[in-house]
Parts: C-alpha cells; sequence; structure tokens
C-alpha cells in the first residue's frame, strides 16, 4: 500500500510561519512565468532579433526612443493579458494572515509585471520598477505612454521623451527600495525566496541577509538557486502549486 504524499515543505516551516512576527518575501521571473509571462522577452516575432541589452538601457533609448517605446509596449501588451496565478493569490493571502494577527509583512518582487498588486498585495516593493507607470525623462513628471501618437511619445508637460518606469542595465536599482528590503530582510522571522535563480544582485543577496539575522529561509523553487545550499530549507516545486498549500496550513487569524 502506497503512503500518502505529504506537502513539499517541512512541518518546520509551518511552524515557524505560525509564531513569526515578521515575515519577508523576495519573488522572481519564475513565479511569472507560471502565469504566461515570458522571463525577458517573446521568443518568437519582431523581438528576437534585439537581445535584451541593446533596448533595456538610456543610450538606446536615446539613439532610437520609438524603437524602445515600441518594444516596452509589446511588453505591456503581454502583461496585461495574463492573470496573477494561484502563487501570487496565496502571497496576498499570507499577507493578510501575517497583518490580522498584528504582524509585519513586505514582499519585495524583481518582476515588473504588476501581477502582485494585481492580485491584492500591498506591502509591495517593486526593485525593479513597473512596465505599468512611465515618467518623462526631463522633468520626472509621470506620464502614460499612450498609443496613437506619429514620432516617439512624449510628455504632455514639457515635450521630453517618455520612458518606462523600470530599472535599465547600468542603473541603480531605487535606493528606498533596497533599503526597504533589505531591513525587512535583517528583521524577518521567516523569509521566503520564490521563483527567483539568485544571481541578480542586490537582491539574490536578501535572503542571505536574512539568513545571517537569525530568519528561517525557505527557498520555492522547481530547481535549486545558486544560494539554496546556503539557507535552511528547498521546497520543490512550482510557486501556484506550493504557496497555496502553505497557506491552508496556517491556522486562521
Amino acid at each position: 500500500m502506497h503512503q500518502p504524499i505529504g506537502p513539499p515543505f517541512s512541518d518546520t516551516l509551518v511552524q515557524r510561519l505560525r509564531d513569526a512576527q515578521r515575515v519577508a518575501v523576495l519573488t522572481g521571473a519564475g513565479i511569472s512565468a507560471e502565469s504566461g509571462v515570458p522571463t525577458f522577452r517573446d521568443p518568437d516575432g519582431l523581438w528576437q532579433k534585439f537581445r535584451p541589452e541593446e533596448l533595456a538601457n538610456v543610450e538606446a533609448f536615446l539613439s532610437n526612443p520609438e524603437l524602445v517605446q515600441g518594444w516596452y509596449a509589446h511588453r505591456r501588451e503581454i502583461v496585461e493579458a495574463v492573470e496573477p496565478n494561484p502563487g501570487h493569490v496565496a502571497l496576498a493571502e499570507l499577507e493578510r494572515w501575517v497583518t490580522g494577527r498584528g504582524g509585519e509583512f513586505l514582499l519585495s518582487t524583481q518582476n515588473v509585471d504588476g501581477l502582485h498588486a494585481r492580485a491584492g498585495t500591498e506591502n509591495l516593493v517593486e526593485l525593479h520598477g513597473s512596465l505599468l507607470r512611465s515618467y518623462c525623462l526631463r522633468c520626472g513628471a509621470p506620464a502614460a505612454e499612450s498609443a496613437g501618437a506619429h514620432g516617439p511619445l512624449t510628455c504632455e508637460e514639457c515635450g521630453g521623451l517618455v520612458r518606462p518606469d523600470v530599472v535599465w542595465f547600468g542603473e541603480m536599482l531605487p535606493e528606498e527600495a533596497i533599503a526597504q528590503s533589505t531591513e525587512a530582510a535583517a528583521l524577518a522571522d521567516v523569509y521566503l525566496s520564490v521563483g527567483t535563480s539568485a544571481v541578480v544582485y542586490p537582491a539574490a543577496g536578501l535572503p542571505q541577509i536574512a539568513r545571517q539575522a537569525g530568519a528561517y529561509v525557505a527557498e520555492v523553487n522547481p530547481t535549486p538557486s545558486d544560494i539554496a545550499p546556503r539557507l535552511n530549507e528547498q521546497v520543490r516545486g512550482r510557486a501556484g502549486d506550493v504557496l497555496p498549500l502553505l497557506v491552508a496550513a496556517l491556522p486562521e487569524a
């Protein structure tokens, strides 16, 4: 007779979450891929001949703003056509569970697709910005990237070029975003690293900061990341499969 297969995570992780006052999470491209978001670009069609590095930098933007704006409009269409998956929803439920018990929660994401916000996460840091926001390169004012204009999209306030509010190659992450995420990692009782290969720093350092500060750190990923051996627990599986089970194992708030 086959024994029933238990959950992919340990009882220790569940107990540590039950006892936690501060929970922090880092998510990467893996959780978005489960919703159908390409990891960086669509492998087919017009954009196949461009490497991301050729378009996602300020020099490329200034030399051919229409091309870069068109690529980001294409990426925006992709993310607006998909929905948050059960992993996104479970993290929003985890936030409500933690804060409903008087605890603190912060989700830091490397993704720019806005899916965590759409799923209902409120305490959210978008480390690399968002495809769904744009601003003027000249005056810094928020701007709408609406289609229909001939030539590059420009700011209605000052006429400057409109760029997506994302971090490009060669640019630093926003200081406030990194500071918030680092503080949450250093104070966390439990830290979850979800769907990230943990090769891009400084984000990849956040789970390690949490581990060194004494948090119980679990990685949720189908395959081990580079930093997995340094963490407390490796939970093998897709976020959309694992995280709903983890939240369901917690007592009612």
